[in-house]
């Protein structure tokens, strides 16, 4: 939980029930049934032949039946027992080929439903990694886990077993309905009569099954999300001895699961039994009519004998279909919230006529090892009012102009803001919580777009830009430097993979703090937890500074990147940042003055509004809003 407080668990759990509405569909949609058969394209041999496979052994299980009556009433009844041993091995004969074709069959469809899990992850993962900030907020990150997990597991079982063995069942009892049409039309007229019957019981239970089924994967859904909510924030949770209510709050969603996991086992429970109960009750009504017919010499006892084999084969399918039908739900209500997700349509995309935006700066030799001994940004010979040009790096022209932003409609966070950031400039921006500074660094980066005015990089509006290559030459080091699990050496890489060791070692050189890398067990090998455990606060903010720095970036954006460490550490990364940001534009959200006294512009945010803007020393002049906060930094040890 983000929280010490907050909502009881009858809230929580309506809130949980109300975050995500599931439209009312129908229990089976042939639409999404040839959607996802599409995923079977990339194998389509392989699919045809399995249907040939199935539709074979739909009509195999019936010839054995058919042979075994052939058999009973031609060599036993006929007492020939010459030929009894060839009817015998005819038989064997068919009962191999018949095991044989289903070993493929199931092998088929094993990899089958593999390859179309593997692609359908594949497209969640590739969707959901393109999808704009804003869906990150409105979604958590258990419900898309389920998607991956649980909902695509489910639409597995309705490949390899749902539509296949259904096929064999179906198929099953097609053949045995002809073969009894042909033995005794008479005796099937009484097992037609059991098709309205099973109607009435399928369309019975099939609404009852399906509101059902989906309200237990959504409910589903709702305890993934609390897990990884509860997870993420373990630290809180057990730093506020909130163990025993999340455990509440948690059980009580377990108990909302259950209840509709057992409404579905209900049904099912009397579903199925009647399904077999009207099986037995017609079996016992032809055995009546079958042994008069037998009795008063109508018919032969080995056409009996036949017919009611296939009687078997025909009722047997019953309580199979009746459990594929279930199954059947459960697959469809996974793949309505898969394709659901898969359709989400992001919150804008780049314009059909946007266009790269170029790199200025000429190739040249990296920049020296040692960083410059001075502190301070300005002092690094940077014209503010000219395209700076530091070893190389040219930073990157921005201008807010009039620019308002709404994260939810009617809610604006940012008013009007303008200001202009020259090519190597630092802009700071300071203020209390809420007041919009993780706004504006995001429309910097183009994780959103503004609700009005226009953000311009290089003279250009920011929506004529494409965000894959304005982000490639953006850096950012959030407060909380994300490290993914793998070695050191993998996390400075990450941004530019083909690097070599030798130009990550440059890099870490470079920002004047490779000793405490060094330090480390294995040095640049040492391997890293989840979100960088097994690393020191400021080991993993350094990691993370040699990772933007190895991406050459023209814009930084630091995040509070140094509020998280102790003095002597701040005091190490205040000497990387100088090579870090030399001659780039940057912007940083900052609390300690260290940083915002090397600002060439700090801009000072109140309820998303700039009340305030100018250097250190001209804040200070003034005496007003900036004068106050440093005065509380100063008293705070902020300085």
């Amino acid at each position: 939980m983000s929280t010490p407080t907050g909502p009881g668990p009858l809230t929580l759990v309506r809130r949980a029930r109300d975050d995500d509405p599931e439209e009312e569909m129908k229990p089976l949609d042939w639409g999404i049934v040839r959607r996802l058969f599409g995923y079977t394209r990339s194998d389509a041999r392989k699919r045809n032949w399995l249907v040939a496979l199935t539709v074979m052994r739909a009509s195999q299980l019936p010839a054995l039946a058919w042979l075994t009556a052939l058999i009973i009433a031609g060599p036993i009844a006929g007492n020939r027992p010459d030929s009894l041993l060839w009817w015998i091995a005819g038989y064997a004969a068919l009962a191999v080929l018949t095991d044989g074709l289903f070993h493929f069959r199931q092998r088929f469809a094993l990899e089958i439903g593999e390859a179309v899990v593997g692609r359908m992850r594949t497209d969640i993962f590739d969707h959901v990694s393109r999808m704009p900030m804003g869906f990150f907020h409105r979604v958590k990150l258990g419900r898309i886990l389920s998607r991956v997990t649980s909902d695509v597991e489910s639409l597995r079982l309705g490949i390899e077993q749902v539509f296949f063995v259904g096929i064999v069942q179906v198929g099953q009892m097609a053949f045995a309905a002809a073969v009894m049409a042909w033995t005794d039309w008479v005796l099937f007229l009484v097992v037609l009569g059991l098709a309205p019957v099973l109607w009435a019981l399928n369309n019975h239970f099939r609404v009852r099954l399906s509101r059902d089924t989906r309200a237990q994967q959504e409910s589903f859904s709702r305890v993934t999300a609390t897990l990884a909510e509860s997870i993420n924030g373990i630290r809180v949770t057990q730093g506020f001895v909130r163990q025993d209510t999340n455990a509440g709050l948690f059980r009580g969603l377990l108990a909302d699961h259950s209840r509709y996991s057992m409404g579905t086992a209900r049904s099912s429970a009397i579903l199925l039994p009647l399904l077999e109960l009207n099986s037995q009750f017609f079996v016992a009504i032809l055995l009546l009519l079958g042994g008069w017919q037998v009795l008063t010499s109508q018919v032969d006892i080995g056409v009996l004998i036949t017919f009611f084999l296939f009687a078997n084969q025909f009722f047997a399918p019953l309580q199979v279909l009746g459990n594929l039908y279930n199954q059947a739900l459960v697959s469809m209500a996974g793949a309505e919230r898969v394709f659901k997700l898969l359709d989400t349509k992001p919150d804008w995309e780049d314009a059909p006529d946007a266009s790269d935006l170029p790199d200025p700066r000429p190739k040249v030799a990296p920049p020296p090892v040692n960083p410059p001994e001075s502190l301070n940004v300005r002092n690094t010979n940077i014209d503010p009012r000219t395209p700076a040009s530091v070893d190389g790096v040219r930073g990157a022209r921005v201008e807010f102009r009039n620019v308002s932003f709404a994260y939810e409609p009617g809610r604006p966070v940012l008013h009007e803001v303008s200001f202009s950031a020259a090519p190597g400039q630092m802009i700071a921006l300071v203020g209390h919580t809420g007041s919009g500074k993780s706004s504006i660094i995001n429309l910097a980066a183009k994780f959103y777009l503004p609700t009005a005015g226009d953000v311009l990089v290089d003279g250009r509006e920011i929506r004529t830009i494409t965000g894959r290559s304005l982000h490639r030459q953006t850096g950012m080091v959030p407060q909380h430097g994300f490290l993914f699990a793998g070695t050191v050496l993998d996390n400075i890489r990450y941004a530019r993979p083909e690097a070599s060791e030798d130009e990550v070692r440059s890099a870490v050189r470079r920002l004047g703090c490779a000793d405490l890398l060094d330090s480390l067990p294995q040095g640049l090998r040492t391997p890293v937890g989840e979100r960088g455990g097994g690393i020191s606060t400021g080991q993993r903010q350094l990691v993370c500074f040699a990772r933007a720095l190895l991406a050459d970036p023209r814009l930084i954006i630091l995040d509070e990147a140094t509020s998280a460490i102790d003095a002597l550490t701040e005091e190490r990364l205040q000497r990387a940042l100088v090579t870090l940001l030399a001659g780039r534009t940057s912007f940083v959200v900052a609390h300690r003055l260290s940083t915002i006294r090397s600002a060439d512009l700090v801009l000072v945010l109140d309820r998303g509004r700039v009340v305030e803007r100018g250097t250190h020393d001209e804040l200070l002049s003034l005496n007003n809003h900036y004068a106050a906060l440093h005065e509380r930094f100063v008293r705070m040890g902020g300085a």
